[in-house]
Order: structure tokens, then C-alpha cells, then sequence
């Protein structure tokens, strides 16, 4: 290979990286697909035993040809002592992800997508549509570097020597070499690999085996070299600049004076690709001698017993291949001169008892790496292509042939590599295919810590050697190793998958797999709960929880929308009761209505928590509410209800195109004709007969009673809220507060505790950033012979300011309006406090003074008096509230009982 090769290259060559087991399952991924939708699987698919089914994927895919190119390379750099060390903790990192693998893989079946599958499934799509993506492109990086290497080590047989060279050919050195001829080879070779993928990938799984066999005979011969070769003397080719020199290495045979001299590292230029080595460097390519540890669960869907196979073949695969790997360096360090293992890195060919053994092993495992590890990343992309998180780019990946083969994906793949191939330059390709993998199991760390610190009943693997503490130094491990190899690498690595992490999350449906943010939320949500103590709570750090009672969301979309506004970060509850009686019903009818509401809010996009109740009356069901709604000191104080009256609003599932549209099922069974369905279109007076006045009346007492703000919201469904916040718009909107309770105008208190409530309220509503375009407006209503005014205006403008709110105080004279005063202050035996007496005149005088104050208002704040004592004068009390608020437009009325407000710091 020639000196402008990939310094990278060299020493993260051949990684398998658990490809393989995607290629020995090639011939059961159509039973698998079919499992996944069926839930089911027939026995006799479930063949594969512990040796065949986890071993054997696992060890060919930890021994790839690193262990025939690479062992020199590694102990000629590092030296022995060095050498032991990078392989301890490559293996302890490894072994801590192993023990994740194994927790997560038997605590249920693993199907096809491997790392991917594991870590979606458990963390959520987000998550594994982006790890899954770059474990995805990692194989694809590796299979276009298993190629080169195959080249590298077909040209090191048969090509062409360099002209400098003057030591005797060893082998048929025919083939011409250059970039288009290595373009030329290996494309031929992905060619064939393609071949084999689409029409005989089930022959290539079955032979499986049979490399196993090679491998591993290749093995016993350099093993047995070792012992029955006797020292000798190795010519090798070393390049100096432009020249090329040959020079005498030695094979020593055991000696303990070849192990002293090895020893030690010596770190030097690497020959092929003329880069200074390092630890780092070196230690990369120890790594990729490691990887391959998620074969084995990758299998379950074909093993006998996946439970007790996955753990206890994987944990013997690690075992054992740690063993060669330390028998390897042992036998290398003892036995060759350290100019041998640093100028020739497939010496064994040189020392091995039959040469062409080595030959053999080497086009094997590279092939085998080749060919599995494009099997497998068109398995990871059918599988990204099956869930749909990539939308039409990866549909045509999820066609698949009569026999389950997913041929589009493989072509999708062998273009990809093709790519690579052709682009030649493998510096970036080959160092970041390190740093994805490593991102894969570090993901698949995170998956088993997180399920471990959820604590969820459900997570009870059967592998118990684990906990939470191996978990996170799983995942720790990794991102180190990452950012040892390579910190440019590694932080390009994490940005790419936070960017993917981010577009998938915000243009992927909600999936029906679970997710493990949902288990972690809860449990410390629980925590916090407990934590939130009512008996700490201080009004500084008051905010509206609000219980908004819904009879048919058809009508009141927009008050939703607005109370959503209204909330100001707090906690927002969508009331409804169904009319019942549980004694006199088979099963409960309220359950299988949470899901259409919970779709009711994802439409409207409010954040709002819903709660269903079923009851013989109306005002029972809210008292209900009113009391077990939330958790903790998470509690609605405020109840807002619907006006008592015979207006029917426009429906507005028929003018939103969110809820006149037909779309496609969500993952949660609700589409919008399901929606429609279930809420049916509300007819004139259907309030008025399951509601009566006395009723609403004493909902609105009992609330009180029960310590709860009251508002009553009218007209909201009149409110354009779109228009009225346009940016576009040249004048400003407008809030009207009214803090004077116009049905006792003989008060002339501004700053009790319900005007206060309204205050605070308005100004919430002005916080809110949709909003903030909006003015407050204060008004004070005079007597044109009263001079105190003054003085009423500069208290409540002290207020004012103490309080924080910006708002623009109004003067208004109600002279004619206070004559109309139904009340007459002669008359001794009416008493001051009762309302119901004021004559409607009045009544229609303050609401035109109201309506004719009036300039671009898009909502009203008015004071909203106590209701009477008793159902007897519930009628009049609401006929006085419908004509003081009649025409008024989007109007709240509300009575607040608790201190919302605070003047100090």
C-alpha cells in the first residue's frame, strides 16, 4: 500500500464489530420481521445452541484479521508490558459493556437490528434512529476497510514489487498497482460480497462454521509455528524516502534476551502510511481486536434458549478470545526481533511451518468481515427503514424478496461502500468508524443504566451480574476511549448524533415501543412530589393551577387554547364529566376515553393534563375533581367554568384543518374521523338540560366553599386569537381590568383580595409571549362630585408599582350609570350586600359603559360577586351576570379568595 494510505487505516483495519451476527441471522430475518407484527414464532425457527448460535458469531467476529495483521504491529510499537496493558483495559471495557448487552438481551428478544433494536426499544426512537444510523454507517465504513485491507493483503502476494527493490520475489507479484487498479480490485471484490448478499446470503450463513474451522486451523499452525520453527533470518523491504532497502530481521526462537528487548515501548514511523505512532494510535488498533461483543444477542431470535445462551456464550466468547490475544503477545514478545514485528506485519506468513495457512486465514476472515458486516448494515437499515424515522428517504428499504431478504437495503448499502471506496481516502472514514462503535456501546451502557435506576418492575433480566455501577463505568470508558483515540473524531462523532437525535425527535410519530424517559421521569418526578411540601408554600412564588371543566371540546377549543395562555407555567387539568352511575354498568366507560382526549391535546398543542370522572350529577362529578385532581402540592386552585347560557359556538372541528383533515392513524389507535367521532356535535339547549341554573350555581359555591378562585369565562369561543396577536397588526390590543364589583356599587374598595386576584391574573396573561404585545388597562370608576379620586387613583398607582405591573390606569365617570342603582340608599330594609335586588336598568348601564369603554379589547377582566345563598335566587343571579357581560365579547369573570400577590423580595 502506498505512503499516502490512511495513518488511521493501519491500525483500525479489520473490525468486525459484530457485523457478523447480522449475516449468520440472514436466513431468519423474514421469520423475524414477521414476529415483529405477528408477536409470535413458530418453534422449529429457534435451532441455534450457546456453541453455534453466540460462540461462534462472537469469536469470528472479535477475531478478525487484526489477529493475523496486526499482533507485530501492536507489541513492535508498544512493547510487551505496554501491550498487556491496552489489552486489560480494552477487555474491561469491553467486558462492562458485555454485561449490559447480556442484561438488556435476556430480559427480552432481541430482534433484528442489534445495537439498534436494543437501544430504541429501551431509550426511545430518538435515540436509536440516531445511534442506529452511525452503527449503520460504522458498518458501512468497515466494510469498505475489510475490502481494502483484503487488497492490501492480496497486492502483498501478488502485486507488483517496487523497482527498488532488490530482495527475491516471494510469491506471483503479477498484479498491476495504482489508485484506479485498487479502485478496479476492490469494487470487484464488493461486487462478488454483493452477489453473495442478494442471492446466496443463506449458503454464506451456513458456512459460518466452516470459517470458524479455518480461522481457527490457522491458528493452531502459528501456534505450533512457534515451537516447531527454528530461528532464522527474515529479509524484509523497508522504505527510506523514495527508495526502498532491503533489510535482515531474525526469528529467535524462544529467548529471554528477545523478550527484554521487547519489553519496553518504540514507538516509531509506521511504515505504511510514514505517521508517527503513539499510544493512542496504538492502542486503537488493540481495540478493534475487541469489538464484536453484540453477535451474540443479536442471535436471539434463532437461539433455543436466548436467555441462558446470550449470557453465557458471550461471557465465553470475551474469555476466550482474551486468552489467544494474551497467549499471542506472550509467544510474539518471546520469539521475534522487534525490527521484524515493526517492518513486517505479516511475519507469521514468514515463520508459519506452511505459508500459505496464513494466506489462507487472511482472505477468510477479510472476506468473511466483508461480507458480514454489509449483511448486517442493511439489516440495521431495514430495520431503521421498517420504523419509519427516516420518512420516504428509507421506504424503499423496507422491500424485501419472497424470502424475507431485504434486497433494496443491501443495494442501498453496497452504494454507500461503493462511495467510500471510490473516494480512497480513508483518514476520516477509517478513524471514525472507531469512535461510532464505541458511541453504540456506550449507548447500549446508557440503556441498561437507565432501566437499572428506573427502577421498573417490568426490567428483571435473567443475567444478574450486573449493576448500575458497571453500567456507568461502561459508559465512561467509552467516551474516554473516544476521546483518547481521537478528540476531533469523537466530538464530531457526539454533535452528529445530538443533530440526528434532534431531527428525529421533532419529525418522527410517536412510537408504541416505550420510553425509558418516561420510566426515569416518573421516578423522579415521585421524588419531587414528595419533596413539594404545601406547608412551604409562600404566595411570592404563587402561580395559577387551573381545573377547566369541558363538556364538549367541539365548543370550547379556543377557551382551552386561552386558558393554556392563562397558566403561566403552572399546572393546567381538562375536567370532564360523563354522566352515571358504575353500579348499574358492566365496565367502566371512563378508561377508554383517555386517549381520545390526550389526542385532543396533542392537536390543540396545550399543556394541559386531562381528568375523566364519572358521576350521577354534574356538580358531584366536580366536587370530585375539585378534590383528587393532582398530586401532592400540585393541586388545581382555580376551577374555570363555561357561561351559563343558550349560546351554541361554531364548532370547531369543522374550520381547524388540523381536525378537518384526514390523516392516518397515530401509534396510540386515535385519527382525526376517530376524534370527530367521539365528540359529537353539541345542539342547541343540550347544556341547559343536563346543567341546571341551581346547579351551576352551587358548583360555583361549592368551589368557593372549597377554598378554589372561580372564573367564568364568556364569549371566549368569539376570540380570534391569531388575529388579534398578529405581529402585522398596526394597532395594539388591549386588556380591560374592571376591578370593582359592579353589582355592589356601593363598595369602593380597589384593593381586596378578589380585585387583587383579577390583577394578578391580567397581568399573567401579559407575561405570556404571545401576549406581550397586548396592553393593560385599569379602570376606576368616579363620581363626578367626589375629590377623593385623586388619591384613589395615586393608591392604586402605588400599588401598582409595588406590585411590578405595567398597566395604564383609566378614569371613568359612571354618574348615569350609579343613578340607575336599583338599590335605594332610603330604603332600610334592603340589605347593602344583596345583589340580587339591583334592578337589570343598572345592570344595562354598566354594561354599555363597559362595552363603550371599549378600544381594540381583546379580552375583559370583571369582578365576579359571590353567589347567593340558596338555589331560590341562583336564576336571577346568573340573569344579572348575562346582562352585564352581554355583548362584552371574550370576557372572564372571576372571584379569587386567596393573596396571589407580594411586595416584597
Amino acid at each position: 500500500m502506498s505512503s499516502e494510505t490512511s495513518p488511521l487505516l493501519n491500525y483500525r483495519l479489520y473490525n468486525v464489530a459484530g457485523g457478523f451476527a447480522e449475516s449468520c441471522a440472514a436466513p431468519q430475518d423474514e421469520e423475524l420481521l414477521a414476529v415483529s407484527s405477528t408477536g409470535s414464532q413458530p418453534d422449529d425457527s429457534r435451532k441455534l445452541c450457546t456453541f453455534f448460535g453466540v460462540v461462534v458469531p462472537t469469536v469470528l467476529s472479535m477475531f478478525s484479521i487484526v489477529i493475523f495483521m496486526r499482533v507485530g504491529f501492536v507489541i513492535g510499537q508498544a512493547g510487551f508490558l505496554q501491550s498487556l496493558v491496552m489489552l486489560v483495559v480494552a477487555y474491561i471495557i469491553v467486558s462492562l459493556t458485555v454485561l449490559s448487552v447480556c442484561a438488556i438481551s435476556t430480559n427480552g428478544a432481541v430482534k433484528g437490528g442489534g445495537a439498534y433494536f436494543m437501544i430504541s426499544r429501551t431509550l426511545g426512537p430518538e435515540f436509536g434512529g440516531s445511534i442506529g444510523l452511525m452503527f449503520f454507517l460504522a458498518n458501512v465504513c468497515s466494510c469498505a476497510v475489510y475490502i481494502l485491507g483484503l487488497v492490501e493483503a492480496i497486492l502483498d502476494m501478488f502485486g507488483e514489487l517496487p523497482s527498488a527493490a532488490d530482495t527475491e520475489p516471494k510469491g506471483i507479484h503479477v498484479l498491476p498497482q495504482s489508485y484506479l487498479y485498487d479502485v478496479l480490485y476492490t469494487s470487484s471484490i464488493l461486487l462478488l460480497c454483493l452477489l453473495i448478499c442478494l442471492v446466496g446470503a443463506q449458503i454464506y450463513a451456513k458456512t459460518s462454521f466452516l470459517i470458524f474451522l479455518v480461522v481457527h486451523l490457522v491458528l493452531i499452525t502459528i501456534l505450533v509455528s512457534f515451537f516447531a520453527v527454528k530461528p532464522r533470518t527474515i529479509p524484509i523491504v523497508k522504505q527510506a524516502g523514495n527508495e526502498s532497502l532491503a533489510i535482515d530481521t531474525n526469528y529467535t526462537g524462544f529467548s529471554t534476551a528477545t523478550l527484554k528487548k521487547n519489553l519496553m515501548d518504540d514507538y516509531s514511523v509506521d511504515y505504511t502510511t510514514n505517521y508517527m505512532m503513539t499510544f493512542a494510535t496504538v492502542f486503537a488498533v488493540m481495540f478493534n481486536g475487541c469489538t464484536g461483543i453484540m453477535a451474540g444477542s443479536n442471535m436471539s431470535g434463532d437461539l433455543k434458549n436466548p436467555s441462558y445462551s446470550i449470557p453465557k456464550g458471550t461471557v465465553i466468547a470475551v474469555i476466550y478470545t482474551f486468552l489467544v490475544y494474551l497467549l499471542l503477545f506472550f509467544l510474539v514478545s518471546f520469539t521475534c526481533d522487534r525490527a521484524l514485528l515493526k517492518g513486517d506485519y505479516v511475519f507469521f506468513r514468514q515463520i508459519n511451518v506452511w505459508p500459505p495457512f496464513v494466506v489462507i486465514g487472511v482472505y477468510a476472515a477479510s472476506l468473511s468481515a466483508a461480507m458480514s458486516t454489509l449483511i448486517g448494515a442493511s439489516r440495521i437499515l431495514h430495520a431503521l427503514a421498517r420504523d419509519d424515522l427516516f420518512g420516504i428517504i428509507l421506504t424503499p428499504a423496507k422491500r424485501t424478496s419472497k424470502t424475507g431478504n431485504p434486497w433494496v437495503a443491501v443495494l442501498y448499502t453496497w452504494l454507500l461502500v461503493q462511495s467510500v471506496l471510490f473516494a480512497g481516502k480513508l483518514n476520516t472514514i477509517a478513524g471514525i468508524v472507531t469512535i461510532f462503535f464505541l458511541m453504540a456501546y456506550a449507548a447500549v451502557d446508557l440503556a441498561c443504566l437507565a432501566l437499572e435506576w428506573a427502577s421498573a418492575p417490568n426490567f428483571r433480566p435473567t443475567f444478574q451480574l450486573f449493576s448500575w455501577h458497571t453500567c456507568l463505568l461502561g459508559i465512561v470508558g467509552c467516551l474516554v476511549m473516544m476521546f483518547l483515540i481521537n478528540p476531533a473524531y469523537a466530538s464530531c462523532g457526539i454533535v452528529l448524533m445530538l443533530l440526528l437525535l434532534v431531527v428525529i425527535h421533532y419529525r418522527s410519530p410517536t412510537s408504541s415501543w416505550g420510553y425509558i424517559s418516561q420510566a426515569l421521569i416518573f421516578h423522579q418526578v415521585r421524588k419531587y412530589l414528595l419533596l413539594l411540601d404545601i406547608r412551604k408554600e409562600h404566595v411570592k412564588f404563587w402561580r395559577p393551577q387551573i381545573l377547566l371543566m369541558v363538556a364538549n371540546p367541539r365548543t370550547s377549543a379556543q377557551l382551552i387554547t386561552f386558558i393554556n395562555d392563562l397558566k403561566k407555567g403552572g399546572l393546567f387539568v381538562l375536567g370532564h364529566v360523563e354522566l352515571g352511575d358504575l353500579d348499574t354498568l358492566p365496565t367502566d366507560p371512563i378508561q377508554p376515553q383517555y386517549n381520545f382526549w390526550l389526542s385532543l391535546v396533542d392537536k390543540l398543542n396545550v399543556k394541559a393534563f386531562v381528568d375523566l370522572t364519572l358521576s350521577p350529577t354534574v356538580r358531584q362529578g366536580v366536587q370530585h375533581l375539585l378534590r383528587i385532581t393532582g398530586l401532592g402540592g400540585m393541586k388545581p386552585n382555580t376551577l374555570v367554568l363555561g357561561f351559563y347560557d343558550n349560546c351554541v359556538p361554531e364548532d370547531y372541528f369543522l374550520c381547524d384543518p388540523a381536525f378537518r383533515d384526514a390523516k392516518e392513524n397515530d401509534h396510540f389507535g386515535v385519527d382525526t374521523a376517530s376524534l370527530q367521532a367521539h365528540f359529537p356535535p353539541v345542539r342547541d339547549g343540550e347544556t341547559s338540560r343536563s346543567l341546571t341554573e341551581a346547579e351551576y350555581v352551587a358548583i360555583i359555591s361549592d368551589a368557593l366553599k372549597m377554598q378554589k378562585n372561580v372564573c367564568l369565562a364568556r364569549y371566549l369561543h368569539t376570540m380570534d386569537r391569531q388575529d388579534l396577536l398578529a405581529k402585522k397588526r398596526q394597532e395594539r390590543v388591549s386588556i380591560d381590568v374592571w376591578p370593582l364589583n359592579l353589582l355592589q356599587p356601593d363598595s369602593t374598595h380597589y384593593v381586596d383580595m378578589c380585585s387583587l386576584f383579577l390583577l394578578q391574573m391580567a397581568c399573567v396573561l401579559t407575561m405570556v409571549a404571545s401576549w406581550k404585545c397586548a396592553r393593560l388597562r385599569i379602570f376606576l370608576c368616579i363620581e363626578s362630585g367626589d375629590d377623593s379620586w385623586v388619591k384613589k387613583e395615586e393608591k392604586l398607582r402605588e400599588l401598582l408599582d409595588k406590585l411590578r405591573i405595567k398597566a395604564t390606569i383609566k378614569i371613568v365617570t359612571w354618574d348615569d350609570v350609579l343613578a340607575l342603582h336599583g338599590l335605594s340608599r332610603e330604603a332600610p330594609e334592603a340589605s347593602p350586600g344583596d345583589s340580587t335586588l339591583i334592578s337589570d336598568e343598572y345592570l344595562r348601564a354598566a354594561n354599555h359603559m363597559v362595552l363603550d369603554q371599549g378600544f381594540h379589547t381583546a379580552v375583559r377582566f370583571l369582578y365576579l360577586p359571590r353567589p347567593p345563598v340558596g338555589p331560590a335566587r341562583s336564576q336571577r343571579y346568573l340573569e344579572q351576570l348575562d346582562i352585564l357581560t352581554e355583548g362584552l365579547g371574550p370576557t372572564l369573570l372571576i372571584h379569587g379568595l386567596t393573596p396571589v400577590t407580594c411586595t416584597d423580595l
